[in-house]
């Protein structure tokens, strides 16, 4: 009942605080709004490219997608218009997943794209259940599904109808069938993830070394992931000749006219970001050397997955929150072993605290938010819209951190890390 609480109050923050703010305050400073929607740029290009023949990465197209995402084409004199000019970045592959629909009317694609994600990311929870032989009450779930469901991190995909969350769905098969010993197919599916590449890249990395460390057992996992994205690229280049290198021009101009930085950048700036990330990167590297001979039976597989993962959301050119929906394998993990990690030691415990309230709040902060609703004035209550955001920054580091702590704790021994049989 604490959970479906929870769940409900977040709904209900998004829907009828933060939105509705978010338009009072679009209004007040002349930002245009349109569909919003992360799925249009790319089904418009899909479509103009099937249909039409025209190159999705043109300006012309990109005006186009303007006057759809938000509302007409944006200015870059007026002060009031983001600066993202929502261009065609991806991968011309991309088309190849959206043909079925670039026929259909965007409003029926669009509502059909979000309970696609909504159902895609539910089944992408119980993957990684079953990855982790996490054998739980119905009830259990059920608390995991609602909290997953309406977390911040996910509404907030789902609602800009983000590819992040059916990377999240793709990157969750992939380990499954991984561990079921499915290691072609695991490729082949891995190579369709590579639509935003910036996100499974580094797992690439890592699964690239776990196969060559083991290559007779384990290269169909290489065979089915560089013959899934050969045949992609040759694809692309029959439909659009010369295609990587107006994909490359794109993500070189996205990078410049947002801004890009990572996480690490925003907390320290330009000069220290890319020195930490080459930390983060050299240690979690040395933990994929060490483990690069680890069965896929071992629990240590997937915790890897999980801190490449984590690692990835703090190097990669971007800051948004959903995002985050890749640490759902690091929470599961930190969940599973609570009661090892917080019986370890004070330090343990602090951080252990520390990183639960940082996922928590956001939930706290929209149902407090949600109370006040019904109490106090819209108007002032919309002032309070950035609470749940509070900790938003800090969750990947405590995730990480604590994460990083249960690693060594496991890595030392041989023997197979202790699990837990249920949550309490």
């Amino acid at each position: 009942m604490l959970a479906l609480l929870l769940a409900w109050s977040m709904w209900f923050y998004v829907q009828r605080i933060l939105i509705p703010h978010q338009i009072v305050d679009a209004a007040a400073h002349d930002h245009p709004r349109g569909n919003l929607s992360d799925l249009y740029p790319r089904w418009l290009g899909a479509r103009e490219l099937l249909l039409h023949g025209r190159d999705p990465y043109r300006p012309d197209i990109t005006s186009e997608i303007q006057r759809g995402y938000y509302g007409r084409a944006i200015d870059p004199s007026r002060a009031g218009d983001p600066q993202d000019q929502q261009a065609f970045a991806y991968p011309i592959y991309i088309i190849f997943l959206l043909a079925p629909v670039v026929n259909l009317p965007f409003s029926e694609v669009s509502k059909g794209f979000f309970w696609f994600l909504c159902i895609i990311y539910a089944w992408s929870l119980l993957l990684w259940l079953r990855a982790l032989r996490w054998k739980a009450r119905t009830s259990t779930v059920a608390i995991l599904l609602l909290l997953s469901l309406s977390s911040f991190q996910f509404i907030q995909g789902v609602k800009l109808e983000q590819f992040t969350l059916l990377i999240a769905a793709l990157v969750a098969t992939c380990v499954l069938l991984l561990v079921n010993e499915k290691f072609g197919v695991a490729g082949v599916v891995l190579g369709f993830a590579t639509i935003k590449p910036q996100l499974v890249m580094p797992l690439v990395a890592w699964l690239t070394l776990w196969s060559v460390s083991d290559w007779r057992h384990r290269k169909a996992f290489v065979w089915g992931f560089f013959a899934t994205v050969g045949i992609l690229f040759a694809a692309g280049e029959w439909f659009l000749p010369g295609w990587p290198k107006e994909f490359l021009r794109a993500v070189v101009a996205y990078r410049q006219y947002t801004h890009a930085a990572s996480l690490l950048d925003g907390l320290t700036n330009a000069k220290w970001g890319p020195v930490l990330a080459g930390v983060f990167v050299l240690m979690t590297a040395a933990v994929c050397w060490r483990l690069r001979h680890e069965s896929d039976q071992s629990p240590r597989f997937v915790l890897v997955f999980a801190l490449v993962l984590a690692v990835t959301l703090l190097i990669i050119p971007t800051v948004s929150t959903y995002n985050q929906v890749l640490l759902l394998p690091a929470v599961l993990i930190l969940i599973l072993h609570a009661r090892d990690l917080y019986s370890q030691s004070p330090l343990t415990r602090i951080v252990w605290i520390l990183a639960a309230s940082a996922i928590f709040w956001p939930w706290v902060a929209a149902l407090a938010l949600t109370i006040a609703s019904f109490i106090l004035p819209a108007a002032r209550v919309q002032q309070a819209w950035a609470l749940p955001f509070y900790t938003s920054m800090a969750i990947p580091f405590a995730v990480l951190g604590l994460l990083i702590q249960y690693a060594f704790q496991i890595l030392p021994s041989n023997r197979a890390s202790p699990v837990a049989a249920e949550l309490r």
